[in-house]
């Protein structure tokens, strides 16, 4: 699904040193893993899965989801790749406040071939049930708790069917209960839709919950056995 080589990024800020947030990497995630990557503030996790979800362009290296080298392709059709194939959970909800969470949930929909469908309708309301949030479709983000906004973000990335989807740090932000719930349910999704998954989290205690850790340091990688 994944397969990275030699993947390099180097940002160069006004008046102060370089910064190497990749060094050189490689990295193969097969179709239907659940991969970890754990590593402190400033390891490079989010630059890493910027790069995979054609976010952020490296500096060097090839970056290739799903057979298609991601940087090879134009912007439009990289975009179209990404809206078809990635579903993207942020740090953060970043709901839009003026829709309800049924409308959030089918906003990428209308990046797509199925913006009028009703069976893209169908498969949101569907999604909202599967994170337990079917009595709150008409609810708007502020009516919401964190966790719950959070259980919208999951829903509304895997509304385009991805194959692939990538949490970053998806449940930093909350309490270590709904911490848990959040990583419970994203576990659960992997087991009934086999999507893949890489996930990044500073907290180690939550590696039990993939089928694989890899460590990120310095912008390296390493597995861990």
């Amino acid at each position: 699904m994944i397969s990275l080589r030699g993947v390099t990024k180097r940002y160069e800020p006004p008046r102060t040193q370089p910064i190497e947030a990749l060094r050189a990497l490689d990295l193969d995630v097969a179709a239907g893993e659940f991969v970890v990557v754990t590593g402190r503030s400033g390891a490079g996790k989010t630059t890493l899965l910027n790069v995979i979800a054609g976010l952020t362009r490296p500096t060097g290296g090839i970056v290739t989801v799903g057979g298609t080298d991601l940087w090879g392709l134009s912007d439009r059709r990289r975009s179209r790749l990404r809206n078809g194939t990635i579903g993207f959970v942020f740090q953060f909800p970043s709901l839009i406040p003026s829709l309800t969470v049924l409308q959030n949930v089918r906003l990428p929909l209308s990046l797509g071939p199925a913006a009028d469908d009703d069976d893209g309708k169908e498969y949101a309301v569907e999604l909202l049930a599967m994170v337990g949030l079917e009595d709150r479709l008409s609810s708007y983000p502020r009516h919401l708790s964190a966790g719950q906004q959070q259980r919208v973000v999951v829903a509304r990335a895997l509304v385009n069917r991805p194959d692939l989807l990538l949490a970053d740090e998806p449940s930093s932000d909350l309490d270590e209960e709904t911490e848990l719930e959040i990583m419970a349910l994203l576990h659960r999704i992997h087991a009934e839709t086999a999507v893949t998954i890489v996930l990044v989290t500073h907290t180690t205690q939550l590696v039990t919950f993939g089928t694989r850790h890899v460590a990120m340091a310095n912008g390296k990688l390493s597995e861990v056995l």
